[in-house]
């Protein structure tokens, strides 16, 4: 095949489902959520303290070993923290996931997580707390792989998938945007979703589509320097000046190795980010969407369809996938604690392979492959709107 964007002919509309009965899947579905919903209870949240605990002790064993030597044993470990507080806790509880559980903390709740000063102790980060809630939780969960959908990587990477330069071209700008995509993605798209719909809910005009990323970034521009005085300086500030400086009692080279190890756990950070969470959607077995669908029912179908689990099982599997391995049941229920998904991912499973719903699910590494091909055009993804299911 040419490096030109991949022909849909390869790829038909999802025929197959015009037999199913959407009505039947999602009230199976329904009656799984309801059982889900009275078994909620003090486990999840010593569930998700423990997870918490994790991804806590990654961070400090981190730095307790940082200011020896640049190592990537101490950059790993601080990139595992990292990456917890992301895809782990604010993910799932900026979701409301531990909001029902009785006697969950205030700070466990989506109200109080990461707000105000929160933010430096549950989750600093390139990304907004706020900026995170409105473009993942509402656009992406509420458009999940449709064209409107601000993650869909068929779209976002369009201009590299229809351009004419070489494979090995394309190939190196996926490697560089994989290794900084938080910073040179999802930060600024996040803050400049999240900036539109606050001018437009303060009675301004629907701007149509959100400006160019490099927008984010030009400090003589409004956007521009809002996103540097909100997401740009204070996490550099506390990542790679206030923490290194910590060690200044120890001496230059103890700074100089935890500023080194603090940066290249940041890149660890992107490329493992990258890995579990960019596949979630691509490739070219699933399914995207030129339309909204049309009721509930057709909604839960495209979760499955359009989302893709990877190995599942147990905590340390999980952890290791930024418990990004249960996306299916993720989309279906954005709402539920860690270790809800744990317990409902075999059932959903069952109940996909009951009615005929395509359940994917596969090794991450195999994803990530997949992805990438849809990044450059060498595959794309299935189409399936509400005429044709």
């Amino acid at each position: 095949m040419s490096t030109a964007v991949a022909s849909r002919a390869e790829n038909p509309p999802l025929t197959a489902l015009a037999s199913l009965d959407a009505e039947a899947f999602a009230r199976d579905l329904q009656t799984l959520r309801t059982e889900t919903e009275a078994s909620v209870g003090p486990e999840d949240l010593a569930h998700g303290r423990k997870i918490e605990r994790w991804g806590r002790a990654c961070s400090l064993l981190g730095y307790a070993t940082a200011w020896l030597a640049p190592n990537p044993l101490s950059a790993v470990l601080i990139s595992l923290g990292n990456t917890a507080r992301w895809t782990m806790m604010a993910h799932h509880v900026t979701h409301r996931g531990y909001d029902p559980v009785p006697g969950v903390p205030a700070r466990l709740t989506n109200r109080h997580f990461a707000t105000g000063w929160r933010r430096l102790l549950d989750w600093p980060d390139w990304i907004h707390p706020d900026a995170w809630r409105h473009e993942h939780n509402a656009l992406h969960h509420g458009r999940t792989g449709e064209t409107a959908d601000p993650d869909l990587v068929e779209e976002t990477t369009g201009f590299l998938r229809r351009s004419s330069m070489p494979l090995l071209v394309k190939y190196a700008i996926v490697a560089f945007f994989a290794c900084t995509w938080k910073l040179t993605y999802y930060a600024p798209n996040t803050f400049l979703e999240w900036r539109r719909a606050e001018r437009k809910r303060a009675g301004g005009p629907d701007e149509g589509e959100t400006p160019p990323l490099i927008t984010a970034f030009n400090p003589l521009n409004a956007e521009g320097r809002a996103f540097w005085a909100t997401c740009l300086l204070p996490y550099a500030a506390l990542r790679f000046v206030l923490l290194p400086a910590l060690f200044a009692p120890l001496g230059a080279w103890a700074v100089f190795c935890v500023f080194a190890n603090s940066v290249l756990a940041e890149v660890l950070t992107n490329l493992h980010s990258f890995a579990i969470i960019a596949p979630n959607h691509a490739g070219e077995d699933l399914y995207r969407f030129p339309d909204r669908a049309r009721n509930r029912a057709e909604f839960c179908v495209r979760q499955v369809i359009g989302s893709v689990n990877y190995t599942t099982g147990s905590d340390s599997v999980d952890f290791v996938h930024g418990w990004l391995n249960y996306q299916i049941e993720h989309h279906l229920w954005p709402n539920l604690s860690m270790r809800q998904y744990q317990r409902l991912q075999p059932q959903v499973k069952a109940i996909c392979e009951k009615h005929g719903v395509p359940y994917v699910q596969e090794n991450v590494v195999r994803r990530v492959k997949k992805l990438v091909d849809i990044m450059v055009g060498k595959s794309s993804m299935r189409t399936l709107d509400a005429r044709s299911s």
